[in-house]
């Protein structure tokens, strides 16, 4: 399922599929802005609050940007947004540039309601997926950033496969010392497996 403060962005210059799309989202339970054009919904991007969530559906061809020059726009801001394009007409080179840029889907008009819906709740759940991600990732770097100098050089030597004998030798210490620092870095990383702290590493390095 969808998250509830997920919202579904369409634009389209059709007029009549936006408000179809509206009531058809609404009866869905999902939340839904519209825009009229490329310009209109770029322009309100400075209103979305930091942490918006949902994904876009977002017509091809328009009056003035099209809908690939706003997929180049948000991919330069960093938004990563799940976009589903639409379009009356079928475009194959269009189509292998939105997905190379990574849209989630490429729908030719007139489009089956109910596909359309399956389409929008996967990219919701991608949407979802890709937050929580964002969120590990930020809480694992907060957790490394409270480990010392010293706790950091052990924290990479045990997570790259290192016996605490072989990290010792390489930083100078005794083994007793690497198992003290060892020992801290599992708790400020708040993990209790070597094979934890290893995705942690893999995490931060990815």
């Amino acid at each position: 399922m969808h998250e509830a403060a997920q919202t579904v962005f369409v634009v389209d210059d059709d007029a009549a599929l936006r408000d179809a799309l509206v009531t058809l989202l609404e009866a869905e339970g999902m939340a839904c802005e519209t825009y009229a054009n490329a310009a209109a919904f770029l322009a309100g991007l400075a209103e979305w609050p930091p942490d918006a969530s949902g994904c876009v559906v977002l017509d091809v061809r328009m009056p003035g940007p099209s809908g690939l020059d706003v997929q180049d726009d948000l991919n330069a801001r960093g938004i990563d947004m799940p976009i589903i394009f639409v379009t009356g007409y079928g475009d194959v080179p269009s189509a292998v540039r939105a997905m190379k840029h990574g849209a989630v889907d490429f729908l030719s008009k007139p489009f089956d309601a109910q596909a359309l819906l399956h389409r929008i709740g996967d990219a919701l759940r991608t949407d979802a997926e890709r937050r929580a991600g964002r969120c590990e990732l930020a809480r694992i770097r907060a957790c490394a950033a409270t480990l010392s100098p010293r706790e950091r050089q052990v924290f990479e030597r045990v997570a790259a496969g290192q016996a605490n004998k072989s990290v010792a030798i390489d930083l100078g210490v005794s083994e007793r010392t690497v198992e003290i620092h060892r020992s801290h870095v599992m708790k400020k990383m708040r993990v209790r497996s070597l094979a934890d702290l290893v995705r942690l590493k893999l995490a931060l390095d990815g």
